[in-house]
């Protein structure tokens, strides 16, 4: 049958051609190592189990598992009108390949997880999509294939400690500024960055020539409306001339700008690094509908998009399914952080959404791909965060006590492509969570305020397991009811609303609310006495973590 000629299509290369392709006669193939029979997707030079690089092509039977799937009710892909189902299967063949699909043939409420499926190609042009369908006969569902690196695994992978010195006992946060936050706000996203980097500086008592270094992310690039246009943009607005910069993407989250940062001052390389972090989504979009900004020409759309996973919800929604199919998560559990973070936001004057909601609003607002709704999702808005990043042999003549850096955690232990990561837990989290606590003497009872990123209401569940606030898979008893999340409960949560409800500031708004609390700064929403907190910037993608502290 032929495909909707609506639906975007990959780039056929003469590395993926054979797997676009191989429909035309009722076969999936798929890479494989011809040293180790391993088989390899998406296709690679190199085999990552025994790295051998000779590759062939195998036919597989075209069987699969169930393993995710996500009814799409909010996003509406070309050639995909709402609603559309877009899954995740495993390859019986072997298991650990995964393949983003639609299923085709059935009714969406008559899915599980661990249904027997088989593939069926759609035609476009040369391109043959396989789409699966539930195989004629069932038996009972399988279960779902093991992680490459199970949770309980994660700590033999950790790389230890290299050194007894540590460069975070080299740096130190000393300003934060923000600009407005708001929705549509119609300011170029450089002046948003401008005011932002001004007001960090000025909090940290220093002045712009202070500044010897840059960092950002993401960095320059085609990046819509969610970056201002880079470190080289702001310093050829402010004219700062800075020893050293940095910008990029592939870093650990937003976050990533500042542990560059702390490694530049360590090493010597500047005094005072001026962090940033700007979004102007809410604006952009607008600019969009009206005419004025024009869609950015498609690439390749890769591996996902051709299915309608145009969206990290997309992803982590099923990510969110499988955590309730296994240990019993409800909606109502991600429930409870969409609520505390509005019970904060309440206190926050910042804050773009701060009317109060319960649980049966939180229950019957309209799905955006379930099992998320509206309020497990972030808030697209306009603003800029900017941080200061010092040596710390510069503080004690600036203006406010320096927030220290105790610690941070990045590395990476499972694959960083969305679809063919762990299926227990969200990716990129249990690593960089796991690598912060060897490099710290405390632990997570010591943690006075938690900032961690909700993107999505299961991020910030995922974060909470993965530090050791609870079990993994035990976070439907630790949110139950929402009494450890709250301010006065054992681990206060996105005190300043979180991206639920302050707006999605990227992880960047995490750090700000950080230190206002480790300063005692905020007012209404402050954490008495909080001195240890612990940050994470990102999610599904590479991310990190932070812990501070404060000596004061």
């Amino acid at each position: 049958m032929a495909a909707n000629p609506g639906r975007p299509l990959p780039l056929i290369t003469d590395q993926n051609e054979f797997f676009w392709t191989s429909g035309a006669d009722g076969r999936l193939r798929i890479q494989e190592c011809t040293s180790c029979s391993s088989l390899i997707h998406p296709p690679q030079p190199v085999c990552r189990y025994c790295r051998a690089q000779e590759m062939g092509v195998r036919a597989v039977s075209g069987y699969a598992t169930l393993i995710g799937f996500t009814v799409s009710h909010r996003f509406s892909a070309p050639g995909l009108p709402s609603p559309y189902v877009v899954a995740q299967v495993a390859l019986e063949d072997d298991p650990r390949i995964r393949l983003t699909t639609n299923t085709v043939e059935c009714d969406p409420g008559e899915l599980a997880l661990g249904m027997r499926m088989e593939v069926v190609f759609e035609q476009a042009g040369e391109v043959w999509l396989p789409l699966f369908r539930p195989t004629a006969e069932q038996g009972e569902p399988a279960p779902l294939p093991a992680d490459e690196v199970e949770p309980d695994q994660v700590r033999r992978h950790i790389r230890p400690v290299l050194t007894t010195e540590k460069f975070e006992d080299k740096a130190a946060l000393t300003g934060v500024g923000a600009s407005p936050i708001g929705r549509r706000l119609m300011v170029p996203p450089l002046s948003l960055t401008v005011q932002a980097c001004k007001a960090a500086v000025a909090d940290a008592g220093l002045t712009l020539d202070d500044i010897d270094g840059l960092a950002a992310y993401p960095g320059a690039g085609s990046f819509g409306g969610f970056a201002e246009g880079g470190v080289l943009a702001l310093e050829s607005a402010l004219g700062i001339r800075p020893t050293w910069y940095n910008g990029g993407s592939e870093t650990f989250g937003p976050g990533g700008s500042l542990v560059a940062a702390m490694l530049a001052v360590a090493g010597g390389l500047a005094r005072h690094v001026l962090c940033f972090r700007t979004v102007w989504e809410s604006t952009y979009g607008e600019l969009v509908k009206q005419g004025r900004i024009p869609l950015p020409a498609g690439g390749d759309p890769g591996w996902l998009k051709p299915f309608g996973a145009t969206s990290a919800a997309h992803t982590l929604a099923q990510n969110a399914q499988r955590h309730m199919h296994r240990y019993g998560t409800t909606r109502e559990t991600l429930g409870w952080i969409a609520l505390n973070q509005r019970a904060n936001a309440a206190l926050n004057p910042t804050a773009i959404y701060r009317d109060p909601m319960t649980m049966d609003d939180y229950l019957t607002a309209r799905s955006i791909t379930t099992p998320f709704g509206l309020y497990d999702c972030d808030v697209p808005c306009d603003g800029a965060v900017a941080v200061v990043v010092s040596a710390v042999d510069t503080t004690r003549d600036l203006a406010k006590p320096p927030v220290l850096v105790e610690a941070v955690g990045t590395q990476l232990v499972e694959r960083v492509e969305w679809d063919q990561s762990t299926l227990t837990h969200e990716p990129q989290t249990v690593g960089q969570s796991a690598h912060l606590w060897t490099r710290t003497s405390l632990r997570p009872a010591d943690v006075d305020v938690a900032e961690l990123y909700d993107g999505f209401s299961f991020n910030c569940l995922s974060w909470i397991e993965a530090l050791g606030f609870c079990g993994i898979g035990e976070a439907k008893d630790f949110l139950d009811g929402g009494k450890n999340i709250a301010r006065d409960g054992v681990l206060p949560l996105n005190t300043h609303g979180g991206q639920l409800s302050h707006g999605r500031t990227h992880g960047m708004g995490l750090v700000h609310e950080a230190m206002v609390q480790l300063r005692g700064e905020g007012g209404p929403r402050q954490v008495p006495g909080a001195r240890v907190a612990v940050v994470s910037t990102g999610g599904l993608a590479p991310s990190g973590v932070l812990l501070l502290r404060t000596d004061t």
